[in-house]
């Protein structure tokens, strides 16, 4: 009985075997699910998936004679207490322009506080023709009681736009920011996140 319960060496072998291969799957899970966010974003920022602008250095090779309404939209996640707004609702822009828009913001609460802002662009299908020339997205800023800062956006909206089918005849879009408490240069999700309202 005991005989039959010991395995040989060639079935012994086997099984470190398996359970090295179960051990190397389980970290490559682990690597892919710890990738997959990075890689993620790159595929948005390049595709402009998803409404995520694409970035760029320099302005556009050309401007077209086609115009479209660029609004503004501000919002401030529940624990950060500050005023976010956009010194505009909106303006008229047109495809291929450079254009500089800033939004303001201060720390309305008794003590310093940190947070970091992310963006998209909506509807969703005109997010690749947006491009961000300069921007205070993903850069943690700390504030002061009181202290109010104004931060700068460039960017224009790329002329394919109007030779795209299911983007052409778009008459506005909307670049919309939300500010979120942040910690480590993340934003610190809380519970009542989803209930972000504009801040204006």
């Amino acid at each position: 009985m005991s005989a039959a319960a010991t395995p040989t060496p060639d079935i012994a072998r086997r099984m470190r075997r398996t359970a090295l291969a179960c051990a190397a799957l389980a970290l490559g899970m682990v690597g892919v699910a710890f990738a997959s966010v990075p890689l993620y974003n790159l595929f948005c920022r390049i595709t402009g998936y998803d409404g995520t602008p694409a970035v760029g250095t320099a302005g556009a090779s050309r401007v077209v004679d086609r115009t479209i309404t660029v609004r503004f939209d501000a919002n401030v996640a529940p624990g950060l207490p500050w005023r976010f707004t956009p010194e505009t609702a909106s303006i008229e822009a047109r495809l291929g322009e450079t254009k500089t828009v800033f939004y303001k913001v201060r720390n309305d609460g008794p003590t310093a506080t940190t947070g970091i802002a992310t963006f998209n662009v909506q509807p969703g299908q005109a997010g690749g023709f947006f491009v961000k020339l300069q921007c205070f997205c993903f850069t943690e800023q700390t504030l002061q009681p009181g202290e109010a800062v104004d931060f700068p956006v460039a960017f224009y909206i790329e002329p394919g736009l109007a030779e795209n089918d299911s983007v052409k005849d778009l008459p506005s879009l909307t670049l919309s920011y939300t500010y979120f408490p942040a910690k480590n240069g993340q934003p610190v999700a809380t519970s009542s996140t989803a209930a972000a309202k504009p801040n204006r």
